[in-house]
């Protein structure tokens, strides 16, 4: 796995968007730009694609732990300028407050089996006689198992169908409308877009029928009050 394939899928399973990604690398008070996490994000075969070296992700994954689990006061420590699985892993575990019990479930999920002898192995000290190496098998399959555990689901956009089938012109064929749709007309201009939030003249008025018969009003009959000379002049 490279460092992007990590930085992607854990983006993923959080649902993280540009702007959370640069707050997580502020918070471990590194400053990145937006066009940065893009290119870190896109596919190999994208021209646009960036390598992601080791200490930056190192870097996230501090950021993350300190957007999980608080930032501590004092001194932030520092990124490694060479990381190894064994090391990501630690970070995700710190990050999300794993026990063994807890990542052997998860691997379990994603359907790899492993013991909890094998799993202590990966966290002690590189030069301790029963260290073992991280492979790549069993971090993709970690990874996997937070993405079953901790999947963050996208917001559902507006668009569900209706119960009932709209007829096209009798045609037979169906519609699935979107919730814009139905309360929208099907003949609005093209540039809709442009001038949709600004409102016509008298918008809010009731409307009236062209094709309903006008119907005059009767007029009300008009009282003509009648004076004579002396209750204008006097007597």
């Amino acid at each position: 796995m490279t460092n992007n394939d990590i930085l992607r899928r854990l983006r993923y399973t959080f649902n993280f968007n540009d702007q959370k990604m640069i707050s997580i690398f502020a918070l471990a008070d590194t400053t990145v730009t937006r066009e940065e996490v893009s290119n870190w994000l896109k596919k190999e075969e994208d021209p646009a694609y960036i390598n992601c070296p080791d200490v930056t992700l190192a870097t996230f994954l501090n950021g993350l732990i300190n957007e999980k689990r608080g930032k501590k006061e004092g001194p932030q420590p520092q990124p490694e300028k060479r990381i190894t699985n064994n090391i990501i892993l630690t970070k995700l575990k710190i990050a999300l407050n794993l026990k063994a019990e807890d990542i052997l479930e998860l691997v379990k999920g994603a359907e790899f089996n492993f013991s909890k002898s094998e799993l202590s192995a990966f966290f002690r000290k590189s030069d301790h006689k029963h260290y073992k190496v991280c492979k790549d098998q069993f971090l993709r399959n970690f990874i996997r198992g937070l993405d079953n555990k901790y999947h963050v689901s996208r917001p559902e956009k507006y668009t569900k169908k209706k119960d009932e089938s709209a007829i096209d012109g009798g045609k037979g064929t169906t519609k699935s409308w979107s919730k814009k749709q139905d309360r929208e007309p099907d003949n609005l201009p093209e540039n809709r877009d442009n001038n949709y939030n600004s409102a016509a003249p008298r918008a809010s008025a009731i409307y009236v029928n062209p094709n309903a018969k006008a119907t005059k009003k009767a007029e009300p009959e008009r009282k003509v009050l009648k004076l004579k000379p002396k209750d204008i002049w006097g007597e």
